[in-house]
């Protein structure tokens, strides 16, 4: 099992649970939608609505874990939001994603971030004994 494989289930499995710190500390955790991923700089991106939580919460406390799954596999991502994502991936990502020129008229209306992946967990528990792998990026 290579970054590669799990690269390629990230993709075919897009739509992730995604955690973040709320208020009091506590974990608060939503649906989101990769809309990119970069295998040569092991970065995920996302976009959302400056106006919902989950902009205020990263603003505040940038730490995020990600869990994409499906069936007996699943891959669990820790890294911390970024906000400095250029023009030219944000426009991609909304030139892209049909999702957002329905909901949003500009790619502008958006707030674009990325999740450099600190590490990476991969468990498959189909086989026995199962399969868990840690990666620390």
């Amino acid at each position: 099992m290579d970054l590669r494989e799990i690269y390629d289930f990230l993709k075919q499995n897009r739509d992730i649970a995604f955690a973040t710190v709320g208020n009091a500390g506590k974990p608060k955790i939503r649906v989101l939608q990769m809309m990119k991923i970069d295998e040569q700089t092991n970065t995920i991106y996302f976009a959302t609505s400056p106006k919902k939580e989950v902009f205020v919460q990263l603003q505040s406390k940038p730490v995020v874990e990600l869990l994409a799954m499906s069936g007996n596999i699943s891959v669990r991502i820790s890294g911390d939001a970024v906000f400095n994502v250029s023009d030219k991936i944000c426009r991609e990502i909304y030139d892209t994603n049909a999702v957002l020129s329905r909901l949003y008229n500009n790619y502008q209306d958006l707030a674009y971030f990325s999740v450099p992946i600190d590490s990476v967990d991969y468990f498959d528990l189909t086989p026995t004994p199962p399969i868990f792998i840690n990666s620390k990026l």
